[in-house]
């Protein structure tokens, strides 16, 4: 099945709406949505992304989430993106906006946080491993592991305050 995409411009204003083999194909920009998952004590889950992710294939990342679909809003995508991904249905509060670019994407994000112990289900295929990571711990997390880079990304702008 062939999923859509829409297309926006650095205000968020949809542009265009196309499939997302050619957003992907031409780096077109387009939403995306994070969630930082916490656990009870406050550790961050950490997890791999599956090897046939069609960008940056089995990296580290410290968010669950993904493309914004068509005509879907941030949050009804980081509810489905939770969801699908680890199996999780848990209240969302917003924590920032903002947006990343390098040569594989250009991206206006908004990003979440929830709080779940899990249990978590991999149903989808796309996340192949996950464990907490302690909050304290995290930068050496990212330093050690390849993390995808618009979450490292937008972690600084949360932690410097530029969201």
């Amino acid at each position: 099945m062939q999923e859509f995409v829409d297309i926006v411009d650095e205000l968020d204003n949809v542009v265009a709406c196309v499939a997302r083999r050619v957003m992907r194909a031409h780096k077109l920009r387009h939403r995306m949505v994070g969630v930082v998952v916490r656990s009870s004590t406050g550790d961050v889950l950490v997890h791999q992304r599956a090897a046939n992710k069609d960008v940056w294939p089995s990296m580290w990342d410290v968010m669950v989430g993904g493309v914004v679909a068509a005509g879907e809003t941030y949050e009804t995508a980081a509810r489905r993106e939770l969801n699908e991904e680890i199996g999780v249905d848990a209240p969302l509060r917003f924590l920032m906006a903002g947006r990343f670019d390098d040569e594989n994407v250009h991206e206006n994000a908004r990003v979440f946080t929830v709080t779940s112990d899990g249990p978590f289900a991999f149903t989808d295929n796309e996340v192949v491993d996950a464990y907490f990571v302690a909050a304290e711990a995290l930068d050496d997390f990212v330093a050690n592991f390849q993390v995808v880079p618009d979450s490292v990304h937008l972690l600084e702008l949360m932690r410097l305050g530029r969201a």
